[in-house]
């Protein structure tokens, strides 16, 4: 009977970790020309199509390339070229009340069409520059940072 119970209590552990990871996960890259990497805990690896991001990740796009993120609440960023974009923080979890997306732009060009979270919390979005910082109240726009 209590190996019953254990082996139970396994298998919902196991569950409840996978739960966990892949609510961890923001978006999805959906778009990738050329050369691009990210980095997670310091790991850099080349973008695949279908790769996971989630808050941490670093991605850097090679000259003449583009990658393109399709988040869970439906915020597209697209990375141009000779690009560096950190996800700093992303949660979107409607039933809990939580709407925020954050992102440095080191380096390069992004442009930005609104998802969910700039419809349900205005102020929830917000992108930084090496100079400033940009708090998105509309639905889309095109930003460039040039190396200094």
């Amino acid at each position: 009977m209590n190996t019953r119970k254990l082996a139970l209590a396994i298998i919902l552990l196991g569950l409840s970790t996978s739960s966990v990871l892949a609510a961890d996960v923001a978006g999805y890259v959906r778009a990738l020309h050329g050369d691009a990497y990210l980095t997670v805990d310091g790991q850099r690896s080349p973008a695949a199509a279908d790769a996971p991001v989630s808050a941490g990740t670093r991605i850097e796009t090679g000259s003449g390339a583009s990658l393109g993120i399709v988040f869970k609440d439906n915020t597209v960023l697209s990375v141009g070229p000779g690009s560096a974009l950190s996800l700093v923080d992303y949660a979107y979890a409607p039933s809990h009340g939580e709407f925020k997306l954050d992102a440095t732009l080191e380096k390069g060009t992004l442009a930005y069409l609104a998802g969910a979270i700039a419809k349900q919390n205005p102020g929830g979005v917000m992108l930084k520059t090496p100079t400033g910082s940009v708090g998105v109240r509309g639905s889309h726009f095109a930003i460039k940072v040039d190396n200094q």
